[in-house]
């Protein structure tokens, strides 16, 4: 039998499979776990990027932004590339662009430097993680097996944020916060070797690329982002700022259009159309703003004020981690009997509650009773929205736009991220400008004369006071963060009527 006859005789949701189907899932599993951990291990290194480069703590903030706005914008147009150019082609591209750009951000010795090497690891990691999804559906036949393989790939995907902190804490401490970014040129070139051996490559498909869409979108919230940073730098009344916003609103209303007028466009907006789904998408928007932005603050919090070394911080933001798998158990075990909007609801209930929580941080609080609690709250938050929500996004439509659906849910926890955390920076500038000029005029009205001397001479608050300071503009972001909170828990009680779908396994994978 030729190659086209067997190509011509598969039923459909048949796999071309390989001779070691083992190995194929093993490389696919390592490349997503490397792009999701990757969203993580660089949180621990934050302050030590932070002294090494010089960046404001404002500034800060792009090291993951830049990483997650290419990675959101352009991940529908990752998946579009495999379906038109062969996905294992596309993979194995990815994964060496991903490569590169983290083997250049290891040798960052600039700011600019670093933020460009993460901007082009989210372009690697936009074609990288969703062709590796769909390779599974490429290498392993639908029923059991498939499903077998999915359930390792979400495995894995699910741990990648808590493997990332510890990892991120252990390179951190015991090399230096280069090694969270070079961990990645050994794994990457190993599986770009390995992937052409054991993974079967896809047939092409027809179809366009929307770059105008990708491009503009993308840069539209590049824009709006950097102008919510300018504005906790500079004010809101500064050229650049204004400039920014203007920018922003002009690239996404071409975007706009462009989506309405082309035949394939790469955000399908009539997904949109959907009460339940356009739910979903908006509480993941919220939500995602407020989880982003609680592992920044914190993660700055117990370095730069309860002092814990980087190896120690990983190990502190583990149980939020556990929080969340265990959660996200107890959710797909109970959604046929609870239903999506009761767990959607319960779960932003405990998120508005942890974030609440967390606004009442102070320079005297202690890991225990000021952190640890309300991290698991919110955790647990977390963990109960993530299953419904990503079965609801996909929940009645067509299967070939099943992909497209999920897809979209990832963009927007990515998108939401990046906007969210530069809103509560923006919150955190201001406060913390504010706290600060008043920190100075009371030292220097009635402070003791050696501090005067040494802010006098090195135009910087003594430690105590610079830790008032930062515990200040966190607590003030969380006051912000229960507002995205508070939206999402509305948007459950409100929008959301979805009851209990019955989603394929192969179509919640993804999420």
């Amino acid at each position: 039998m030729t190659v086209l006859q067997s190509t011509r005789s598969r039923p459909p949701g048949a796999a071309r499979r390989g001779h070691h189907p083992a190995l194929a899932l093993t490389v696919i599993a390592a490349s997503q776990l490397m792009v999701v951990l990757d969203a993580t291990i660089v949180n621990i290194a934050l302050p030590q990027i932070q002294q090494a480069l010089g960046f404001s703590t404002t500034d800060l903030s792009w090291v993951l932004n830049a990483y997650t706005l290419t990675f959101g914008g352009l991940l529908l147009l990752g998946g579009r590339a495999g379906d038109i150019l062969g996905r294992r082609r596309v993979f194995i591209a990815g994964i060496l662009i991903f490569t590169l750009a983290s083997f250049l951000g290891g040798l960052a010795t600039s700011s600019g430097w670093l933020l460009l090497a993460r901007a082009l690891q989210g372009v690697g990691g936009a074609i990288a993680a969703p062709t590796a999804l769909a390779l599974v559906t490429t290498n392993f036949a639908e029923g059991p097996e498939r499903n077998r393989a999915f359930g390792v790939f979400g495995a894995v995907a699910g741990a990648g944020g808590a493997l990332g902190l510890l990892a991120g804490g252990i390179l951190t401490s015991w090399l230096s916060w280069r090694w969270v970014l070079f961990v990645n040129v050994p794994i990457g070139l190993l599986l770009a070797a390995l992937a052409p051996l054991y993974i079967t490559e896809s047939e092409r498909q027809p179809g366009r690329f929307d770059l105008g869409g990708a491009l503009t979108s993308t840069a539209g919230m590049a824009a709006l982002v950097y102008g919510f940073i300018s504005a906790a730098h500079d004010g809101w009344s500064n050229l650049t700022t204004l400039g920014s916003f203007t920018a922003a609103a002009i690239l996404l209303a071409v975007f706009f259009s462009i989506e309405t007028r082309t035949a394939q466009p790469i955000t399908p907006l009539h997904m949109f159309t959907d009460r339940n789904r356009a739910g979903t998408y908006a509480i993941m928007l919220s939500l995602a703003a407020a989880l982003f932005g609680m592992f920044f603050f914190l993660t700055l919090f117990v370095q730069d004020v309860l002092g814990y070394s980087p190896l120690r911080a990983g190990f502190a933001f583990l149980p939020v981690s556990a929080a969340i798998i265990g959660a996200s158990q107890f959710a797909a075990r109970s959604l046929p009997r609870i239903g999506p909007r009761r767990l959607m609801t319960a779960g932003a209930v405990l998120g508005t509650v942890g974030l609440a929580w967390l606004t009442q941080i102070s320079v005297t609080s202690d890991y225990v009773t000021g952190i640890l609690g309300p991290m698991l709250v919110f955790g647990v938050g977390m963990g109960l929205l993530f299953v419904p929500l990503t079965i609801v996004a996909v929940s009645g439509v067509a299967p070939r736009e099943a992909g497209a659906a999920s897809s979209l849910l990832n963009v927007m926890q990515q998108v939401g991220g990046s906007l969210g955390l530069s809103i509560l920076v923006t919150a955190f500038g201001t406060a913390s400008r504010n706290e600060a000029s008043f920190q100075v005029a009371r030292l220097l009205r009635s402070g003791p004369r050696d501090a005067q001397l040494q802010l006098q001479q090195t135009g910087r608050l003594p430690g105590p006071l610079a830790d008032q300071v930062l515990a200040h503009g966190i607590s003030t972001a969380f006051q912000l963060a229960v507002v995205f909170a508070g939206l999402a828990l509305a948007v459950a009680l409100v929008v959301i009527r979805a009851r209990a779908p019955q989603a394929q396994p192969e179509q919640i994978a993804g999420s």
